[in-house]
């Protein structure tokens, strides 16, 4: 996965302070040139991904949230589905955030997302998070003035006062040992037509078109400013954005998979080893198993 994890550095974003969109190529590939070759490199990364996660899961330590951000068809769920593939599901969930439910607006925007930080040990997964607050909330007005917010607080920097209060919140979270992995599946314009057409085409598709499709995309501008200011503002060392090309899928997941494989090997993880008394409890099991004393004798079963 050496080659594979150079594959995300050139999508990662530390600082949004020269931060364009219009310098991310939804075709570029990184050159590889067939979908055979990612997917060999996706099956080495999904392989190590396994190594990890099982290593996180048993040191309980740090948590991993996996944040993904799109528009429609940019192949989110494929995604979360062939990167994480090899992953125990024990150690591993998944929240999908719709709009918002009448008791989650009776609370702040970041009250449902908090309620689902993942635990140590587990990988979280976020599919749309809230983000949307910065994104479609910002788009579409009325949204927002269904809110429920005093009138007094809906002014022209409430979007600067989110992107300020979510950078707080994750900074909060990854000291408190959460590391942050954001995904945005940058598709062009002209691929999301393609994939809507198809879906309109084919039987066992049809079922994820919604009206609201459509009109998303009567305000593609609109919403390419609102992911180029979230992710201008939002970015840090500590919680950086991708920006994943998703013209081909294949090459998505493959950049996905070398993200969550580097994040994870930044934290140094490895199995606990035993020690001390832990250790001379498994000696006196061993023994008892190769005809020794009963292993309760040796480990004070009952202490």
């Amino acid at each position: 996965m050496s080659r594979a994890s150079r594959f995300a550095k050139p999508f990662r974003v530390d600082s949004g302070r020269l931060f364009k969109l219009q310098n991310f190529d939804p075709r570029d590939t990184s050159g590889i040139k067939s979908q055979a070759e990612a997917v060999e490199w996706l099956e080495r990364g999904v392989a190590r991904l396994s190594e990890l996660q099982e290593m996180l899961y048993a040191q309980n330590r740090w948590a991993l949230l996996l944040i993904f951000q799109a528009m429609d068809a940019a192949g989110k769920d494929g995604t979360i589905k062939h990167v994480m593939s090899g992953v125990n599901p024990q150690g591993c969930q998944v929240y999908s955030f719709k709009a918002p439910s009448s008791k989650e607006l009776d609370h702040d925007y970041l009250w449902r997302t908090s309620c689902c930080m993942p635990e140590r040990g587990r990988i979280g997964i976020f599919n749309r998070s809230y983000y949307e607050e910065t994104l479609i909330v910002r788009v579409s007005p009325k949204i927002l003035r269904g809110q429920r917010l005093p009138p007094s607080l809906v002014k022209t920097c409430i979007w600067r006062d989110r992107f300020a209060d979510i950078s707080a919140f994750e900074r909060y979270a990854t000291r408190n040992g959460i590391a942050i992995r954001k995904f945005f599946l940058h598709v062009s314009q002209k691929e999301q037509q393609r994939r809507l057409l198809s879906r309109l085409d084919r039987p066992d598709k049809q079922w994820k078109f919604s009206p609201t499709d459509s009109e998303t995309r009567n305000h593609w501008d609109r919403y390419m400013r609102a992911y180029e200011d979230t992710i201008r503002e939002t970015s840090a060392p500590y919680a950086p954005w991708y920006v994943v090309p998703a013209d081909h899928k294949w090459f998505t997941r493959l950049v996905v998979a070398a993200a969550v494989v580097d994040a994870l090997e930044e934290m140094d993880l490895e199995f606990p080893k035993i020690t001390g008394k832990a250790r001379d409890q498994l000696a006196a099991v061993r023994a008892s198993f190769n005809g020794g004393p009963p292993a309760e004798a040796s480990i004070g079963v009952g202490r």
